[in-house]
Protein backbone atom coordinates (compact mmCIF):
# COMPACT_ATOMS: atom_id res chain seq x y z
CA UNK A 1 0.00 0.00 0.00
CA UNK A 2 0.73 3.34 -0.54
CA UNK A 3 2.20 5.55 2.40
CA UNK A 4 1.29 9.11 2.54
CA UNK A 5 2.58 11.46 5.89
CA UNK A 6 1.11 14.95 6.16
CA UNK A 7 3.53 16.86 8.05
CA UNK A 8 2.67 19.65 10.16
CA UNK A 9 -0.65 21.84 9.99
CA UNK A 10 -1.60 20.65 7.15
CA UNK A 11 -5.25 20.33 6.21
CA UNK A 12 -5.69 17.79 3.46
CA UNK A 13 -7.67 18.20 0.19
CA UNK A 14 -9.12 14.74 0.76
CA UNK A 15 -8.27 11.00 0.74
CA UNK A 16 -8.64 9.67 -2.82
CA UNK A 17 -11.69 7.75 -3.35
CA UNK A 18 -11.50 4.27 -3.59
CA UNK A 19 -11.60 2.75 -7.11
CA UNK A 20 -14.76 1.58 -8.47
CA UNK A 21 -13.51 -2.03 -7.88
CA UNK A 22 -14.29 -1.22 -4.24
CA UNK A 23 -17.78 -0.22 -5.22
CA UNK A 24 -18.51 -4.32 -4.95
CA UNK A 25 -19.24 -6.26 -2.09
CA UNK A 26 -16.24 -6.02 0.10
CA UNK A 27 -14.57 -9.56 1.06
CA UNK A 28 -13.49 -10.71 3.99
CA UNK A 29 -9.48 -10.53 5.24
CA UNK A 30 -8.67 -14.07 6.23
CA UNK A 31 -9.64 -14.08 10.01
CA UNK A 32 -6.50 -13.73 12.38
CA UNK A 33 -6.31 -15.25 16.37
CA UNK A 34 -6.47 -12.74 18.73
CA UNK A 35 -2.71 -12.28 19.66
CA UNK A 36 -1.27 -12.27 23.77
CA UNK A 37 -2.85 -9.82 25.69
CA UNK A 38 -5.72 -8.82 23.63
CA UNK A 39 -9.06 -8.48 25.79
CA UNK A 40 -11.26 -11.35 25.84
CA UNK A 41 -14.55 -11.68 24.37
CA UNK A 42 -13.06 -11.10 20.61
CA UNK A 43 -16.25 -12.40 18.20
CA UNK A 44 -16.33 -13.24 14.74
CA UNK A 45 -18.91 -11.31 13.91
CA UNK A 46 -23.05 -12.24 13.99
CA UNK A 47 -25.68 -10.25 15.07
CA UNK A 48 -25.77 -7.67 17.94
CA UNK A 49 -26.08 -8.94 21.16
CA UNK A 50 -22.62 -10.89 21.51
CA UNK A 51 -20.62 -7.51 22.05
CA UNK A 52 -21.67 -5.57 19.00
CA UNK A 53 -24.37 -2.89 19.81
CA UNK A 54 -27.44 -1.73 17.16
CA UNK A 55 -26.17 1.15 15.25
CA UNK A 56 -27.64 4.08 16.39
CA UNK A 57 -28.65 7.36 14.24
CA UNK A 58 -26.23 10.29 15.16
CA UNK A 59 -26.91 12.79 13.12
CA UNK A 60 -28.14 13.08 9.10
CA UNK A 61 -25.67 10.27 7.77
CA UNK A 62 -24.21 9.93 10.65
CA UNK A 63 -24.12 6.74 13.07
CA UNK A 64 -22.17 5.13 16.37
CA UNK A 65 -22.03 1.18 16.69
CA UNK A 66 -21.00 0.76 20.47
CA UNK A 67 -19.65 -2.39 21.91
CA UNK A 68 -17.35 -4.69 21.79
CA UNK A 69 -14.34 -2.15 22.43
CA UNK A 70 -14.23 2.06 21.39
CA UNK A 71 -17.20 3.24 20.43
CA UNK A 72 -16.86 2.92 16.04
CA UNK A 73 -18.31 5.97 14.40
CA UNK A 74 -19.73 5.02 10.61
CA UNK A 75 -20.34 7.81 8.02
CA UNK A 76 -22.09 7.44 5.31
CA UNK A 77 -20.66 9.24 2.09
CA UNK A 78 -21.78 9.60 -1.54
CA UNK A 79 -19.13 7.49 -2.57
CA UNK A 80 -18.94 5.32 0.23
CA UNK A 81 -18.37 5.03 4.06
CA UNK A 82 -16.06 6.23 6.61
CA UNK A 83 -15.60 4.79 10.03
CA UNK A 84 -13.84 6.09 13.16
CA UNK A 85 -12.39 2.43 15.07
CA UNK A 86 -12.76 -1.00 14.51
CA UNK A 87 -13.23 -2.29 17.64
CA UNK A 88 -11.54 -5.57 19.30
CA UNK A 89 -9.98 -8.32 16.88
CA UNK A 90 -13.03 -9.99 14.84
CA UNK A 91 -15.24 -7.69 15.47
CA UNK A 92 -14.83 -6.61 11.21
CA UNK A 93 -18.15 -8.64 10.16
CA UNK A 94 -20.02 -7.21 13.06
CA UNK A 95 -19.60 -3.73 12.07
CA UNK A 96 -20.09 -4.41 8.44
CA UNK A 97 -23.55 -6.32 9.30
CA UNK A 98 -24.47 -3.04 11.12
CA UNK A 99 -23.48 -0.86 8.14
CA UNK A 100 -25.44 -2.79 6.02
CA UNK A 101 -28.77 -2.34 8.03
CA UNK A 102 -28.12 1.66 6.73
CA UNK A 103 -26.43 1.03 3.61
CA UNK A 104 -24.88 -1.10 0.51
CA UNK A 105 -22.11 1.85 -0.09
CA UNK A 106 -18.32 0.19 0.37
CA UNK A 107 -16.26 0.54 3.29
CA UNK A 108 -13.32 3.56 1.63
CA UNK A 109 -11.87 4.67 4.68
CA UNK A 110 -10.64 4.06 8.57
CA UNK A 111 -9.44 6.77 11.00
CA UNK A 112 -8.25 5.17 14.06
CA UNK A 113 -8.21 7.78 16.99
CA UNK A 114 -5.11 6.04 18.89
CA UNK A 115 -3.06 2.92 19.18
CA UNK A 116 -5.12 0.27 21.22
CA UNK A 117 -6.39 -2.54 20.02
CA UNK A 118 -10.08 -2.02 20.99
CA UNK A 119 -9.76 0.39 18.49
CA UNK A 120 -7.97 -0.86 15.86
CA UNK A 121 -8.30 -4.42 16.58
CA UNK A 122 -10.30 -5.04 13.60
CA UNK A 123 -8.41 -2.85 10.78
CA UNK A 124 -6.99 -5.85 9.16
CA UNK A 125 -10.56 -7.26 8.23
CA UNK A 126 -11.36 -5.06 5.61
CA UNK A 127 -9.25 -4.80 2.60
CA UNK A 128 -6.29 -3.44 1.37
CA UNK A 129 -8.16 -0.58 -0.77
CA UNK A 130 -9.63 0.69 2.36
CA UNK A 131 -7.36 3.83 3.26
CA UNK A 132 -6.54 4.11 7.13
CA UNK A 133 -5.62 7.42 8.53
CA UNK A 134 -4.14 8.09 12.19
CA UNK A 135 -1.64 10.57 13.92
CA UNK A 136 1.78 9.99 13.40
CA UNK A 137 2.73 9.18 16.66
CA UNK A 138 -0.38 6.76 16.83
CA UNK A 139 1.32 5.10 13.47
CA UNK A 140 4.47 4.46 15.43
CA UNK A 141 2.78 3.04 18.49
CA UNK A 142 0.74 0.50 16.26
CA UNK A 143 4.10 -0.53 13.81
CA UNK A 144 5.15 -1.83 17.51
CA UNK A 145 2.23 -4.04 18.10
CA UNK A 146 2.69 -7.33 17.66
CA UNK A 147 -0.76 -8.12 15.40
CA UNK A 148 0.98 -5.60 13.09
CA UNK A 149 4.12 -7.07 12.76
CA UNK A 150 2.51 -10.28 10.94
CA UNK A 151 2.38 -10.17 7.43
CA UNK A 152 -0.89 -10.77 6.82
CA UNK A 153 -2.09 -7.71 8.81
CA UNK A 154 0.16 -5.07 7.73
CA UNK A 155 -2.66 -3.85 5.36
CA UNK A 156 -3.85 -2.99 8.66
CA UNK A 157 -1.89 -0.25 9.66
CA UNK A 158 -1.92 3.52 8.58
CA UNK A 159 -1.65 4.84 5.18
CA UNK A 160 -2.02 8.31 5.98
CA UNK A 161 -0.57 10.45 8.95
CA UNK A 162 -0.97 13.45 10.14
CA UNK A 163 0.49 15.57 12.55
CA UNK A 164 -1.82 18.80 13.94
CA UNK A 165 -4.43 18.74 11.69
CA UNK A 166 -5.74 17.34 8.16
CA UNK A 167 -9.09 17.18 6.48
CA UNK A 168 -10.49 14.05 5.05
CA UNK A 169 -13.07 14.37 1.96
CA UNK A 170 -14.49 17.98 1.05
CA UNK A 171 -17.12 20.26 1.27
CA UNK A 172 -20.23 18.85 3.27
CA UNK A 173 -18.62 15.79 3.41
CA UNK A 174 -15.47 17.20 4.85
CA UNK A 175 -13.49 15.98 8.64
CA UNK A 176 -11.85 17.61 10.45
CA UNK A 177 -8.99 15.71 12.52
CA UNK A 178 -7.12 17.86 15.05
CA UNK A 179 -4.34 16.45 17.60
CA UNK A 180 -4.04 18.45 21.05
CA UNK A 181 -1.10 17.17 22.64
CA UNK A 182 -0.91 14.11 25.03
CA UNK A 183 -3.71 12.49 26.71
CA UNK A 184 -4.44 9.18 26.54
CA UNK A 185 -2.17 8.34 24.82
CA UNK A 186 0.58 10.58 22.39
CA UNK A 187 -1.46 10.50 19.36
CA UNK A 188 -5.14 11.15 20.45
CA UNK A 189 -7.10 12.37 17.15
CA UNK A 190 -10.16 14.26 18.13
CA UNK A 191 -12.77 13.40 14.53
CA UNK A 192 -14.95 16.25 13.77
CA UNK A 193 -17.77 15.59 11.45
CA UNK A 194 -17.64 18.95 9.94
CA UNK A 195 -21.20 19.99 8.76
CA UNK A 196 -22.85 17.61 11.14
CA UNK A 197 -21.22 19.16 13.93
CA UNK A 198 -20.19 16.03 15.62
CA UNK A 199 -16.95 15.38 17.48
CA UNK A 200 -15.42 12.01 18.39
CA UNK A 201 -13.17 12.22 21.25
CA UNK A 202 -12.02 8.84 21.15
CA UNK A 203 -10.53 7.52 24.42
CA UNK A 204 -9.15 10.89 25.52
CA UNK A 205 -12.55 11.83 26.58
CA UNK A 206 -13.89 8.16 27.05
CA UNK A 207 -16.76 8.46 29.35
CA UNK A 208 -17.09 10.72 32.45
CA UNK A 209 -14.68 9.63 35.09
CA UNK A 210 -11.21 9.23 35.89
CA UNK A 211 -9.03 8.53 32.34
CA UNK A 212 -6.99 5.63 31.84
CA UNK A 213 -3.17 7.04 31.11
CA UNK A 214 -1.12 4.99 28.97
CA UNK A 215 2.55 6.31 29.93
CA UNK A 216 3.87 3.31 27.74
CA UNK A 217 2.57 4.86 24.58
CA UNK A 218 3.43 8.52 25.54
CA UNK A 219 0.35 9.48 27.76
CA UNK A 220 0.58 12.28 30.45
CA UNK A 221 -2.00 13.18 32.90
CA UNK A 222 0.27 16.06 33.93
CA UNK A 223 -0.61 17.19 30.05
CA UNK A 224 -4.35 15.78 29.71
CA UNK A 225 -6.22 18.72 31.14
CA UNK A 226 -4.40 21.57 28.32
CA UNK A 227 -4.80 18.99 25.55
CA UNK A 228 -8.79 18.23 26.76
CA UNK A 229 -8.98 22.37 26.84
CA UNK A 230 -7.69 22.82 23.93
CA UNK A 231 -10.14 19.77 22.22
CA UNK A 232 -13.17 21.83 24.00
CA UNK A 233 -12.34 25.32 22.71
CA UNK A 234 -12.38 23.73 19.18
CA UNK A 235 -15.98 22.00 20.04
CA UNK A 236 -17.48 25.64 20.52
CA UNK A 237 -19.69 24.75 17.05
CA UNK A 238 -19.63 20.99 18.35
CA UNK A 239 -23.56 19.84 19.29
CA UNK A 240 -22.75 16.35 20.01
CA UNK A 241 -19.86 14.44 21.24
CA UNK A 242 -19.31 10.88 20.58
CA UNK A 243 -17.35 9.41 23.32
CA UNK A 244 -14.42 6.49 23.16
CA UNK A 245 -16.55 3.87 25.27
CA UNK A 246 -20.57 5.21 24.64
CA UNK A 247 -22.40 3.95 27.33
CA UNK A 248 -25.43 2.51 25.80
CA UNK A 249 -24.85 4.73 22.70
CA UNK A 250 -25.33 8.16 25.18
CA UNK A 251 -23.85 11.02 23.63
CA UNK A 252 -22.26 14.10 25.48
CA UNK A 253 -21.94 18.03 24.73
CA UNK A 254 -19.29 20.04 24.51
CA UNK A 255 -20.35 21.22 28.15
CA UNK A 256 -19.30 17.44 29.29
CA UNK A 257 -16.18 17.53 27.31
CA UNK A 258 -14.99 21.43 29.13
CA UNK A 259 -16.39 19.47 32.52
CA UNK A 260 -14.41 16.51 31.78
CA UNK A 261 -11.36 18.57 31.26
CA UNK A 262 -11.53 21.04 34.43
CA UNK A 263 -12.07 17.22 36.13
CA UNK A 264 -7.99 16.34 34.99
CA UNK A 265 -7.03 19.62 36.20
CA UNK A 266 -8.46 19.05 39.75
CA UNK A 267 -6.94 16.07 39.70
CA UNK A 268 -3.67 16.72 38.70
CA UNK A 269 -3.68 19.92 41.04
CA UNK A 270 -4.63 17.38 44.07
CA UNK A 271 -1.75 15.31 42.81
CA UNK A 272 0.43 18.14 43.29
CA UNK A 273 -0.48 19.37 46.74
CA UNK A 274 -0.56 15.25 48.10
CA UNK A 275 2.66 14.62 47.08
CA UNK A 276 4.03 17.92 49.03
CA UNK A 277 2.08 16.41 51.77
CA UNK A 278 3.74 12.66 51.23
CA UNK A 279 0.44 11.41 50.81
CA UNK A 280 0.27 7.86 49.24
CA UNK A 281 -2.32 7.71 46.35
CA UNK A 282 -4.21 5.97 48.35
CA UNK A 283 -4.49 8.67 50.60
CA UNK A 284 -4.79 11.14 47.89
CA UNK A 285 -7.77 9.44 46.20
CA UNK A 286 -9.43 9.56 49.72
CA UNK A 287 -9.28 13.25 50.17
CA UNK A 288 -10.02 14.03 46.15
CA UNK A 289 -13.25 11.80 46.77
CA UNK A 290 -14.06 13.85 49.94
CA UNK A 291 -13.16 17.41 48.45
CA UNK A 292 -14.88 16.90 44.86
CA UNK A 293 -16.97 19.42 43.58
CA UNK A 294 -21.12 18.22 43.52
CA UNK A 295 -20.55 18.98 39.43
CA UNK A 296 -18.67 15.33 39.44
CA UNK A 297 -20.42 13.36 41.95
CA UNK A 298 -21.40 11.08 38.95
CA UNK A 299 -17.71 10.45 37.82
CA UNK A 300 -16.73 6.96 38.06
CA UNK A 301 -13.63 6.86 40.60
CA UNK A 302 -14.01 3.43 41.16
CA UNK A 303 -10.73 1.22 41.13
CA UNK A 304 -9.39 -0.44 38.13
CA UNK A 305 -7.75 2.50 37.08
CA UNK A 306 -4.57 1.88 39.06
CA UNK A 307 -6.29 0.53 42.34
CA UNK A 308 -7.45 1.60 45.02
CA UNK A 309 -5.35 4.98 44.50
CA UNK A 310 -7.01 5.58 40.88
CA UNK A 311 -4.64 7.47 38.59
CA UNK A 312 -3.02 9.43 41.82
CA UNK A 313 -0.17 6.82 41.29
CA UNK A 314 0.59 7.34 37.49
CA UNK A 315 0.61 10.88 37.89
CA UNK A 316 2.57 10.67 41.05
CA UNK A 317 5.33 8.85 39.25
CA UNK A 318 5.05 11.71 36.13
CA UNK A 319 5.34 14.51 38.44
CA UNK A 320 8.34 13.10 40.15
CA UNK A 321 9.70 11.76 37.10
CA UNK A 322 9.82 8.82 36.63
Amino acid sequence: MKRVSVLGSVVGTGILIASAALLAQQPAAPATPAPAGQAPGARAGGPPGGGVSQILKVADNLYQVPGAGGTTAVFVTATGVVLVDTKLANNGQAILDQVKTVTDKPITHIINTHTHGDHNGSNQFFPPTVEIVTQANTSANMAKMPVFQEAANKHGLPDRTFTDRLTVLSGKESIDLYYFGAAHTNGDAFVVFRDAAVMHTGDAFANKGQPLVDRANGGSGVAYPETIAKAAAQAKNIKTIITGHAQNGATMTPQDLADFGEFTGLMLSHARAALKQGQTPEQAMTDFRAKLPAKFKDYNLAGGRGGPGGNFGVLFEELQGK
